[in-house]
């Protein structure tokens, strides 16, 4: 598979990491309206008959996705109804900021997971790549300031947030198999509808669930409707097509570093959103982040096989 970064390639994962930093700082101000999973199952639902006008054939008796129905399972499971629920579920005790820096520890789990299960080669110069993005991750975390890490606290937000990376991981490896059938890949629409109809079964599952053993309550509102257009056709529709033919073109490894640039986005929306003032570490922490994806992006030999 081509690891070599293009501007191209690089656009393709720039934009699902905006959009989902974007997804993160929505579902924190829309926290109280709506149960979490119940807002991934909206998400997705409305997403589902969206990509149904577009790539509607696959859902044919018959059809490849239905012969095919355990790995878009698999993938509707670890990518819709996983990691996406878990995110929001996080946003209710965390941060979008510390949600995202949270996800940043994708790279190491793309590594870890694609040599473990995968049998992926790992070389020096990835994990010099994701060492250095994550020293970027950390400045952002502490602000700047050495002495904070001291008061530092995981919340259980966060560790919602690792287990929704480790499944992210496992998805993207998976969607990089190259198991798809012509009639599948024949349109942008058809392979994220095979697994988006398995993942608004899975999440309406989850949802059924939340409502049976929780006491939630949406309160409706213009602004509540907005996020959900928002969520549905930004981070998911547009970010999910984005995100695979970027895996496609670099593989998950590579692919899993652009994670860290979350981080950065959430607080350049926090910025613009709550008028707060950028500050000399975010360009640091943005200078070690870029610095590790291009690093970790250069050949080298593989050192484990």
């Amino acid at each position: 598979m081509n690891q070599k970064l293009t501007p191209s390639a690089v656009l393709l994962l720039v934009i699902p990491t905006f959009l989902w930093a974007g997804n993160a700082v929505v579902g924190r101000v829309v926290n109280e309206m709506i149960p979490p999973i119940t807002l991934n199952f909206a998400r997705w639902f409305i997403a589902f008959f969206i990509l149904v006008i577009f790539g509607g054939q696959i859902l044919r008796k018959g059809s490849a996705m239905w012969r095919n129905w355990r790995h878009y399972a698999m993938l509707g499971l670890l990518g819709i109804g996983m990691y996406n629920a878990l995110q929001y579920m996080a946003l209710q005790s965390s941060t979008p900021i510390n949600v995202t820096l949270v996800n940043s520890g994708m790279p190491i789990w793309m590594l870890l997971v694609g040599r473990l299960f995968f049998g992926a080669p790992v070389n020096l110069k990835q994990i010099g790549g994701a060492l250095l993005s994550l020293l970027g991750v950390t400045i952002i975390l502490i602000r700047g300031d050495i002495t904070q890490l001291v008061h530092f606290r995981f919340v259980i937000g966060d560790i919602y947030m690792v287990i929704a990376t480790i499944a992210w991981a496992f998805y993207s490896w998976l969607l990089s198999q190259d198991r798809h059938e012509p009639e599948i890949k024949q349109n942008w629409s058809t392979l994220l509808l095979a697994q988006v109809t398995f993942g608004v079964m899975w999440s309406g599952a989850f949802a059924t669930g939340e409502w049976a053993l929780t006491d939630w309550q949406i309160n409706w509102s213009w602004g509540l409707v907005a996020a959900m257009l928002y969520v549905a056709i930004g981070p998911a529709i547009i970010a999910f097509r984005c995100w695979g033919l970027g895996v496609q073109r670099v593989g998950p490894a590579m692919a899993g570093f652009f994670a860290n640039l979350m981080p950065l986005f959430a607080a350049v929306l926090s910025i613009i959103f709550l008028d707060e003032a950028p500050e000399p570490y975010h360009g640091v922490a943005f200078l070690l982040i870029v610095g590790g994806i291009v690093y970790s992006s250069r050949r080298t030999e593989v050192v484990s096989k």
